[in-house]
């Protein structure tokens, strides 16, 4: 998945407007304007689309954390200092953001008929060089974000 990608369904996962999109990123101390927030979402085959940096979607992200956990005390997070934002960083982030728990995780899966175990789960928050450190693929992250869309729909109102 790209960044895009990932911004275009947390949008549409929380519903989200482009005010509320500037806001989160402005959260996280960096300024978006409108027609920089839409050229982000636009379709992967339009020729306006413009590709999303890791740098901004871990702001984003931070943002979000913020926005629904609240500010934490102190120096704020810088954005990821991995080189590149993987899946498995994304998932750690909407993990903190959303307060979500192992089973909370486990759970999401399993309402989508997706199997997971608790060991698959853990390795996915491992460091990269633990021997049991997986990568969390594209076809999971889609899978985690569909359940959560899920979810947030049934809530009620």
């Amino acid at each position: 998945m790209t960044n895009n990608d990932v911004l275009r369904r947390i949008r549409y996962i929380f519903d989200f407007g482009d005010q509320q999109m500037m806001d989160i990123f402005k959260l996280a101390d960096y300024e978006v304007d409108r027609s920089q927030v839409s050229s982000w979402l636009k379709k992967d085959e339009d020729p306006d689309m413009v590709e999303m940096m890791d740098r901004e979607l871990a702001l984003f992200l931070n943002g979000l954390i913020i926005e629904k956990r609240g500010k934490r005390e102190g120096p704020q997070p810088e954005p990821e200092p991995e080189s590149r934002l993987n899946n498995n960083i994304i998932l750690r982030k909407l993990k903190i953001a959303l307060d979500l728990k192992t089973d909370d995780i486990l759970d999401l899966f399993a309402s989508i008929d997706r199997k997971l175990s608790k060991p698959e789960l853990s390795a996915f928050f491992r460091n990269t060089d633990h021997k049991s450190y997986r990568p969390f693929m594209d076809q999971y992250l889609r899978n985690f974000l569909h359940a959560l869309q899920l979810k947030i729909d049934s809530k009620p109102e």
